[in-house]
């Protein structure tokens, strides 16, 4: 599978560790959206796209984020221990949607993305730059769904 295009979103808080959003198509065929560019202690890193996990109230079994304290329909206090914990400890709050299986497609995407996100910045130091579009009206409609 091939990295066949990479577009990248610059963010413009420069004091924020997120420095850009991007896409990434495999094969010209396959568009994982809402990657993240984090600056961390180490360099730049890339971040899946996530979501929140939830879980739902013993008592009248609404859904409420693992943060909640309370229940966000019935207003009943929410077990502290409800968060399940990684293999370091920590407490797991966020599920990939997207991810590599293995060290070595993560590093291949990781480091086209990084390549792209420095190539993104250079241009964006340009008087005449502009954007490239994150999403096209009609990119998501099947050409052929037989």
């Amino acid at each position: 599978m091939k990295i066949t295009e990479v577009r990248i979103k610059l963010v413009r808080n420069k004091d924020a560790r997120l420095k850009a959003f991007c896409s990434v198509t495999f094969d010209s065929e396959f568009v994982v959206r809402d990657i993240k560019i984090i600056e961390g202690t180490g360099g730049y890193f890339v971040a899946m796209p996530s979501r929140k996990m939830s879980d739902h109230c013993e008592r009248c079994g609404g859904k409420n984020h693992l943060r909640a304290r309370f229940c966000n329909n019935c207003g009943v206090a929410l077990a502290e221990d409800r968060v399940r914990k990684d293999a370091r400890g920590r407490m797991k709050l966020h599920a990939d949607i997207a991810h590599p299986v293995n060290t070595k497609c993560r590093k291949n995407i990781q480091q086209r993305i990084i390549a792209a996100y420095k190539e993104e910045v250079r241009k964006s130091k340009q008087p005449n730059y502009k954007p490239v579009p994150m999403d096209e009206p009609d990119d998501d409609i099947p050409e052929d769904i037989s």
